[in-house]
């Protein structure tokens, strides 16, 4: 039954990152069972759209904004427990109007996992309620965002295996 059930979670790759179900990456178990933690996919893909979509996009490409775009990017922010921390104590998260910790974890899986896909890492876990509960309590609310992105996204590039231009916002055409 697990495998069916991940093998339909698989083909779904096919629609939220196309690049891990055509070549086979060993990401897309990890995806997979990411995806799989969304209670409720709908409502996490509807607060994604809310709250984060108006500056990231709704396909999480921001540019030409100076914002963050998280397609194929944003599951390089997961590969360390710093870098994780970071995206929950981003204010707009960790004082997000959505009080619910497991509704917030599954907007952000939704983010990681489905946006954020093909940079995904073999084994990353999926945001749980309890992490994103613990994190709120640290939200970035007086340091500079931007020496805070910078620090952590020299970390996924030195550690995590995600490629130089990840220091740019996005990617230039």
């Amino acid at each position: 039954m697990r495998k069916l059930a991940l093998a339909g979670l698989v083909a779904v790759l096919a629609i939220v990152a196309p690049g891990l179900a055509a070549k086979g990456d060993p990401r897309a178990e990890t995806v997979a069972l990411g995806l799989a933690a969304i209670g409720d996919p709908e409502l996490a893909k509807a607060d994604y759209v809310e709250h984060c979509a108006g500056c990231h996009g709704v396909q999480g490409l921001s540019a030409p904004a100076r914002l963050p775009e998280l397609r194929g990017r944003v599951g390089y922010m997961m590969c360390t427990p710093a870098t994780r921390a970071y995206l929950l104590r981003l204010p707009n998260i960790a004082k997000s109007r959505i009080n619910d910790n497991q509704q917030l974890a599954d907007m952000l899986n939704f983010m990681v996992f489905g946006l954020g896909g093909e940079s995904v890492l073999p084994g990353t876990k999926p945001f749980t309620a309890h992490e994103v509960g613990y994190e709120r309590h640290f939200a970035l609310t007086s340091a500079s965002l931007v020496k805070e992105r910078r620090r952590h996204v020299a970390t996924a590039i030195a550690k995590c295996g995600a490629p130089a231009s990840f220091k740019d916002f996005y990617r230039n055409p």
